[in-house]
């Protein structure tokens, strides 16, 4: 009797610890799926900012755009540093996607001379 008891006991240790490792991992599968699904939301917001900062950047650059052609078409001609500076200006709008009627004005004030025709 008192071997099968010690067989007992020493079958049931390994599967007593075998338990207590399958608890400890599952446990710590769920805090990392947890963690996995907070970066995951984190990732969506920050995506969700960053797409909004680019569209409010693209609107400002879009309004200054025409602000300047509006003006320089309007004044005739434009200079050679607000020629540059319209060129800059519209390079990164061009970058972030938005074309359309900016091209046109675009082509409009590169046609204006450098200086006042008297």
């Amino acid at each position: 009797m008192e071997t099968v008891l010690k067989i007992a006991s020493l079958v049931g240790i390994p599967s007593i610890i075998s338990g207590i490792f399958a608890l400890i991992i599952s446990r710590m599968l769920k805090k990392r799926d947890a963690k996995q699904e907070q970066i995951v939301a984190q990732n969506e917001e920050m995506e969700r900012q960053n797409k909004a900062i680019m569209l409010g950047v693209q609107a400002f650059l879009r309004d200054r755009l025409l602000q300047g052609y509006r003006h320089y078409i309007a004044k005739g001609w434009a200079d050679y540093d607000d020629r540059e500076n319209m060129e800059n200006i519209y390079t990164q709008y061009h970058a972030l996607g938005a074309n359309g009627i900016m091209d046109d004005m675009r082509n409009q004030f590169r046609n204006l001379p450098t200086q006042p025709i008297n």
